[in-house]
């Protein structure tokens, strides 16, 4: 008997289509790890069963958003699956509205710069200023970086009431990625309150080694967190102590005024 490991109902709600929840987890098994596969390994890599993962992807093959290898036979993500991130980043108001403030931050730092915005545990690059300046990891836009160890998802968790920001810290798999990863959640939870005091958070090789950043927490019109913006400084330019005096107050200025420009937005 076939194995099923079905994605659970929303509920029971009659307004969840459950196919579209199996189309959609097809789509976002493939990653940089898993860039080709067969129906078997979708199957297992999407949380469906074979027979499932059968008809969501000659759906898809079909509406050109998977492809099929002549030789191997093995499925990939065509080009016309860009279509739906991108259509996220050209219909969003609040990068339009960043854009000029982080450009305007690179200029005035030398330094590459981010805006993150929150999904789950996680915060995705959505938009990126590159300086002429060397920097140690490629972050393309999409890019997905885990919130407890950095300073756009330290930045993010400081600017919630704190009991969510906790919350949201002991549900996260908390990966010792560097030797200089900080993962006990009472060092999170002092790290936060830092950058509660301070307006800004930092991660010093912790998910990368020679990557270091400073962020700081974009506010919405509800008072809450939406976003965060940070600036790049790798550890062979900068020391934290460096980028502290010199880059934390034009980074909190550029955060606090964009956040008034999103405010005035809505």
């Amino acid at each position: 008997m076939e194995h099923k490991t079905e994605p659970a109902a929303r509920g029971v709600n009659p307004l969840f289509n459950q196919s579209l929840e199996k189309g959609l987890a097809v789509l976002a098994s493939f990653s940089a790890r898993q860039r080709s596969m067969t129906i078997n390994e979708i199957a297992q890599a999407s949380g469906i069963s074979k027979s499932s993962a059968q008809r969501m992807v000659f759906t898809l093959k079909q509406l050109g958003y998977l492809f099929q290898h002549p030789q191997t036979g093995r499925y990939q993500l065509s080009v016309r699956a860009l279509r739906l991130g991108f259509n996220y980043l050209a219909a969003s108001g609040l990068i339009d509205v960043a854009n000029p403030f982080l450009s305007e931050l690179t200029n005035t730092t030398g330094e590459t710069v981010c805006l993150t915005e929150p999904d789950g545990k996680e915060m995705v690059y959505v938009a990126r200023f590159i300086s002429g300046q060397f920097v140690p990891v490629h972050m393309p836009i999409g890019s997905r970086i885990p919130m407890y160890c950095t300073s756009a998802g330290r930045a993010y968790l400081s600017a919630l009431p704190k009991d969510e920001a906790i919350r949201l810290l002991e549900a996260s798999e908390r990966v010792k990625h560097t030797m200089h990863t900080h993962t006990e959640l009472a060092q999170l939870e002092q790290i936060l309150d830092d950058a509660r005091r301070y307006g800004y958070a930092t991660n010093k090789e912790e998910l990368f080694l020679g990557d270091m950043t400073i962020g700081a927490p974009i506010i919405g019109s509800q008072g809450r967190p939406i976003a965060s913006v940070h600036i790049v400084t790798p550890t062979g330019r900068w020391t934290m102590q460096q980028a502290e005096k010199k880059l934390a107050k034009t980074l909190i200025a550029c955060a606090r005024s964009l956040s008034l420009a999103v405010r005035a937005m809505d």
